[in-house]
Protein backbone atom coordinates (compact mmCIF):
# COMPACT_ATOMS: atom_id res chain seq x y z
CA UNK A 1 0.00 0.00 0.00
CA UNK A 2 1.03 3.57 -0.34
CA UNK A 3 0.70 6.51 2.22
CA UNK A 4 -2.36 7.42 1.06
CA UNK A 5 -3.76 3.89 0.91
CA UNK A 6 -2.52 3.31 4.43
CA UNK A 7 -4.21 6.93 5.32
CA UNK A 8 -6.96 5.91 3.82
CA UNK A 9 -7.64 2.56 5.78
CA UNK A 10 -6.47 3.81 9.46
CA UNK A 11 -9.72 6.81 8.55
CA UNK A 12 -11.94 4.01 7.80
CA UNK A 13 -11.30 2.85 11.75
CA UNK A 14 -11.67 6.48 13.25
CA UNK A 15 -13.48 6.59 15.96
CA UNK A 16 -14.11 2.59 16.26
CA UNK A 17 -11.93 0.13 18.72
CA UNK A 18 -8.74 -1.13 19.20
CA UNK A 19 -8.97 -4.79 21.07
CA UNK A 20 -5.54 -5.84 20.59
CA UNK A 21 -1.89 -4.46 19.53
CA UNK A 22 1.24 -6.44 19.57
CA UNK A 23 3.81 -8.03 17.55
CA UNK A 24 3.14 -11.29 15.37
CA UNK A 25 4.41 -14.77 17.11
CA UNK A 26 7.07 -14.40 14.75
CA UNK A 27 8.06 -10.73 15.65
CA UNK A 28 8.62 -9.21 12.53
CA UNK A 29 5.04 -7.78 11.74
CA UNK A 30 3.42 -5.42 13.72
CA UNK A 31 -0.74 -6.35 13.93
CA UNK A 32 -3.77 -4.45 15.68
CA UNK A 33 -7.02 -5.54 15.87
CA UNK A 34 -10.11 -3.49 15.97
CA UNK A 35 -13.72 -3.80 16.41
CA UNK A 36 -16.20 -1.64 13.92
CA UNK A 37 -20.01 -1.16 14.03
CA UNK A 38 -22.30 1.19 11.85
CA UNK A 39 -25.29 2.78 12.60
CA UNK A 40 -27.71 -0.01 13.85
CA UNK A 41 -29.81 1.30 10.69
CA UNK A 42 -27.81 0.28 7.89
CA UNK A 43 -27.92 -3.13 8.89
CA UNK A 44 -23.89 -3.49 8.70
CA UNK A 45 -22.94 -6.13 10.61
CA UNK A 46 -19.83 -5.49 13.27
CA UNK A 47 -16.55 -6.35 11.71
CA UNK A 48 -13.21 -7.34 13.34
CA UNK A 49 -9.85 -6.77 11.57
CA UNK A 50 -6.80 -7.07 11.10
CA UNK A 51 -3.99 -4.49 10.64
CA UNK A 52 -0.66 -6.19 9.86
CA UNK A 53 2.29 -3.90 9.68
CA UNK A 54 4.71 -5.69 7.34
CA UNK A 55 8.58 -5.07 8.39
CA UNK A 56 7.92 -3.09 11.55
CA UNK A 57 11.18 -2.19 12.86
CA UNK A 58 10.22 0.35 15.48
CA UNK A 59 6.94 0.10 17.55
CA UNK A 60 6.90 2.32 20.03
CA UNK A 61 3.75 2.73 23.05
CA UNK A 62 3.12 5.46 25.20
CA UNK A 63 0.01 6.04 27.59
CA UNK A 64 -2.24 9.02 26.77
CA UNK A 65 -3.71 8.45 30.15
CA UNK A 66 -2.62 11.28 32.61
CA UNK A 67 -0.86 10.46 35.53
CA UNK A 68 -3.71 11.53 37.97
CA UNK A 69 -5.71 9.09 36.44
CA UNK A 70 -2.87 6.54 36.85
CA UNK A 71 -3.02 7.03 40.05
CA UNK A 72 -6.49 6.31 40.24
CA UNK A 73 -6.23 3.44 37.91
CA UNK A 74 -3.54 0.99 39.48
CA UNK A 75 -6.32 -1.44 41.37
CA UNK A 76 -5.81 -4.78 39.78
CA UNK A 77 -9.87 -4.62 40.33
CA UNK A 78 -10.01 -2.23 37.38
CA UNK A 79 -8.87 -4.92 34.87
CA UNK A 80 -12.06 -6.99 35.24
CA UNK A 81 -15.07 -5.25 34.00
CA UNK A 82 -18.03 -6.58 36.55
CA UNK A 83 -15.26 -5.96 39.94
CA UNK A 84 -14.20 -2.67 38.84
CA UNK A 85 -17.35 -0.98 37.71
CA UNK A 86 -18.35 1.13 41.20
CA UNK A 87 -14.22 2.31 41.46
CA UNK A 88 -13.06 5.47 40.13
CA UNK A 89 -10.45 4.87 37.83
CA UNK A 90 -9.39 4.15 33.80
CA UNK A 91 -11.30 1.03 34.00
CA UNK A 92 -8.72 -1.28 31.73
CA UNK A 93 -11.50 -4.45 31.85
CA UNK A 94 -13.52 -3.26 29.07
CA UNK A 95 -11.05 -4.47 27.30
CA UNK A 96 -10.61 -1.90 23.99
CA UNK A 97 -10.01 1.53 23.57
CA UNK A 98 -11.67 3.74 21.58
CA UNK A 99 -9.55 4.81 18.19
CA UNK A 100 -9.53 8.42 18.88
CA UNK A 101 -8.17 10.64 17.20
CA UNK A 102 -7.24 7.55 15.59
CA UNK A 103 -4.39 7.06 13.33
CA UNK A 104 -2.27 8.55 10.57
CA UNK A 105 0.73 8.53 8.40
CA UNK A 106 3.50 10.57 9.63
CA UNK A 107 3.94 12.70 6.35
CA UNK A 108 7.95 13.11 5.61
CA UNK A 109 8.72 10.65 8.29
CA UNK A 110 12.57 11.14 9.11
CA UNK A 111 12.39 7.21 10.54
CA UNK A 112 10.96 5.76 7.71
CA UNK A 113 13.35 7.71 5.53
CA UNK A 114 16.42 6.15 7.24
CA UNK A 115 15.17 2.60 7.56
CA UNK A 116 14.73 3.20 3.44
CA UNK A 117 18.38 4.74 3.03
CA UNK A 118 19.51 1.36 5.15
CA UNK A 119 17.35 -1.40 3.53
CA UNK A 120 16.61 0.02 0.48
CA UNK A 121 12.72 -0.93 0.85
CA UNK A 122 10.17 1.82 1.16
CA UNK A 123 9.11 2.88 5.07
CA UNK A 124 6.15 4.87 5.97
CA UNK A 125 5.63 5.85 9.70
CA UNK A 126 1.79 5.58 11.36
CA UNK A 127 1.13 6.94 14.54
CA UNK A 128 -2.48 5.97 16.24
CA UNK A 129 -4.26 7.40 18.96
CA UNK A 130 -6.70 5.95 21.35
CA UNK A 131 -7.91 7.49 24.44
CA UNK A 132 -5.15 5.42 26.66
CA UNK A 133 -2.38 4.56 24.21
CA UNK A 134 -0.24 6.51 21.51
CA UNK A 135 1.56 3.69 19.09
CA UNK A 136 4.12 4.58 16.64
CA UNK A 137 5.04 2.06 13.89
CA UNK A 138 7.42 2.38 11.25
CA UNK A 139 6.51 -0.73 8.48
CA UNK A 140 7.25 -1.52 4.84
CA UNK A 141 3.49 -1.96 4.26
CA UNK A 142 0.34 -2.83 5.65
CA UNK A 143 -2.08 -5.74 4.71
CA UNK A 144 -6.05 -4.90 6.27
CA UNK A 145 -8.05 -8.40 6.55
CA UNK A 146 -11.00 -9.06 8.31
CA UNK A 147 -10.76 -12.28 11.30
CA UNK A 148 -13.67 -14.14 12.43
CA UNK A 149 -14.41 -14.01 16.29
CA UNK A 150 -12.04 -16.07 18.12
CA UNK A 151 -8.95 -15.79 16.06
CA UNK A 152 -6.62 -16.02 18.60
CA UNK A 153 -3.20 -13.91 17.70
CA UNK A 154 -0.90 -15.78 20.42
CA UNK A 155 -1.62 -19.24 21.37
CA UNK A 156 0.87 -20.95 23.56
CA UNK A 157 2.44 -23.11 21.63
CA UNK A 158 3.35 -27.36 22.00
CA UNK A 159 6.02 -28.03 19.61
CA UNK A 160 9.68 -27.57 20.37
CA UNK A 161 10.21 -25.14 17.36
CA UNK A 162 9.01 -22.57 19.08
CA UNK A 163 10.38 -22.71 22.61
CA UNK A 164 13.56 -21.10 23.35
CA UNK A 165 16.68 -23.62 23.40
CA UNK A 166 17.53 -24.14 26.96
CA UNK A 167 21.24 -21.94 27.92
CA UNK A 168 24.18 -23.40 28.78
CA UNK A 169 25.38 -23.26 31.89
Amino acid sequence: MDAEDIGAALEDVFDQALVFHAFTDYMRDYEVITYSVADPITEIPPVYERFLFKLCVEAEIATTVSPEVWRRSVDDRLVDFEAGKDLDGYHWGVKWHCLYPGGKVVPNSERARRWFEAIGVPFHEARIETNAHVINLVFADLEVTTVEPGHAPYVVARDDRSVPPTPLT
